[in-house]
């Protein structure tokens, strides 16, 4: 039989267990809108953990990072690396999230938001940006399927096909039974993502001829891929800073995963999370800038360097069975990604657009009848922005996978002035958290159109400099909302006083 009957029957099966698990999570399915949209805030800590770790590594790993690395050399490795070290933060975020989350019963962080700053105002600015800027950073999720299935069935599966499929599955898991089908879903596919993925770097090694031959073969063949800047001095500081800055805050800046820090069950729930999610990032990142640096040696000259690891994949020396595996693994992660995207900005528009703007005496029923509306229409959108970016010409850094997230969590950057805010300065106030996020989004937006980097700094890095500085001197100008931050911020500090949390 063909190789790509065995891709579809891989697919198949793949799409078989999932609908399988999320069925099985409808059966333990509540009512109401932090049942479906936070499984009730009691998800242990090993699914914590892993769906936390799904939903953060995507395709922009298996695909995007790989690709970066192939293209770029061992920058890709200190860019990615910054995301861990941001991971400091949770220290400080995850057991305030959890605490407020159940004291005052928030379903979104925008719904924190509108509360602390006693604003509807700044929850629907914070769901905007959202909106505006997590429909590109699901795209390329959706691109890396396509690739990805494309390459491995030798271009029989056409990019816009793979698509098709994940956006079907993405939008089933989501609807089938909320967050908890997601979650359920996300704990299989991040054990297939980094077994696979592991088993794949295990045999291009050992036909390299180990460790020691394969990095004196990386150092022979491409020795400036080792170094930074590399190839053709593509790592510079304006890039590594406009790249890394959005990944130090993407714990915080992206909903759908500070979200996530609303469900751990108990505060043992909540360590667990933390602890695993670190030990599978670490290793996930170094396999991934691994099968970069393979891809180079053993395909080498690729115009689109997201096409590295569909062509590694084709390689004869990865037996078949092993190759749609691992196909089956990267598109597990790039769904549980988009999934959780979806899930996300549907309680965003139910919670924080519909009911906080449009209509406030909404059911709750009808609240989550909303939410479950906006599901398939933002799949269809992300859908169409990742069918025109794979219809643009192939080659140049801009449009590869690892880049367009990081413009996308551009944007969402100008968000964190007013999480910080809301979590640590009591003067900080609604005006200033709005005036910041608009104006930054703004600057971001308009700079990645033109293409303009005055000074040579990237979007992002201009729009967080006048976002913060906006922020706070709004904020000082203008009346914040004493009692709410006396309350919220006093509750904490007390909670905290009294709990184990670190």
């Amino acid at each position: 039989m063909s190789a790509t009957f065995w891709v579809w029957f891989g697919i198949a099966v793949y799409i078989a267990v999932g609908l399988g698990i999320a069925l099985m999570a409808r059966r333990r399915l509540g009512v109401g809108v932090s049942e479906f949209f936070l499984a009730n805030r009691r998800v242990g800590g090993f699914v914590s953990a892993l769906s936390y770790s799904a939903t953060t590594y995507s395709a922009f790993m298996m695909v995007g990072l790989v690709g970066l690395t192939y293209f770029t050399g061992v920058g890709a490795l200190g860019f990615e690396l910054t995301y861990l070290c941001g991971m400091f933060m949770m220290v400080f975020f995850l057991p305030r999230f959890w605490l407020v989350g159940r004291k005052y019963g928030y379903v979104s962080p925008m719904e924190l938001l509108s509360d602390r700053y006693q604003n509807r105002g700044v929850g629907a600015t914070a769901a905007i940006l959202a909106l505006v800027f997590l429909v590109p950073y699901g795209a390329v999720q959706l691109m890396g399927v396509g690739y990805l299935m494309n390459g491995v069935s030798g271009g029989a599966i056409p990019v816009v096909a793979g698509i098709i499929i994940a956006v079907v599955c993405a939008i089933a898991w989501s609807s089938i039974a909320g967050l908890r089908s997601v979650a359920w879903t996300d704990a299989f596919q991040a054990l297939i993502m980094i077994v696979t993925s592991a088993a794949v770097l295990g045999v291009v090694i050992a036909a390299l001829g180990g460790f020691g031959a394969f990095f004196s073969k990386l150092e022979a063949a491409s020795p400036g891929l080792l170094t930074v800047p590399a190839a053709g001095g593509a790592w510079n500081i304006n890039m590594f800073i406009g790249l890394a800055l959005p990944w130090l805050f993407f714990l915080i800046s992206n909903p759908q995963v500070s979200q996530r820090l609303f469900i751990p069950k108990s505060v043992t729930a909540m360590k667990q999370m933390l602890g695993g999610f670190l030990i599978f990032g670490f290793i996930y990142t170094l396999i991934s800038v691994l099968w970069g640096f393979g891809a180079h040696l053993l395909v080498p000259g690729l115009e689109n360097a997201d096409l590295a690891t569909p062509k590694l994949l084709s390689l004869t020396m990865i037996p078949t069975g092993l190759a749609i595996v691992v196909m089956i693994g990267i598109t597990a992660a790039a769904i549980s990604t988009i999934d959780s995207i979806l899930l996300t900005l549907s309680s965003v528009w139910a919670r924080d657009i519909h009911k906080g703007l449009i209509n406030r005496k909404v059911s709750e029923k009808g609240e989550l009848r909303v939410g479950q509306w906006v599901i398939p229409i933002m799949a269809i959108i992300a859908f169409l922005f990742a069918w025109w970016v794979t219809e643009q010409p192939e080659g140049g850094l801009n449009l590869m996978i690892a880049p367009l997230s990081s413009a996308a969590s551009a944007g969402l950057l100008m968000a964190v002035p007013t999480i910080f805010g809301a979590f640590f300065w009591k003067r900080a106030t609604a005006l200033g958290a709005m005036v910041s996020c608009i104006a930054g989004a703004v600057l971001v937006l308009v700079f990645q159109l033109t293409g303009e980097r005055p000074l040579g700094w990237w979007p992002g890095t201009w729009g967080f400099i006048v976002c913060a500085v906006l922020f706070v001197g709004v904020s000082l100008s203008t009346k914040p909302p004493k009692e709410k931050a006396e309350e919220f911020i006093g509750y904490l500090r007390e909670a905290l006083k009294k709990g184990n949390f670190i």
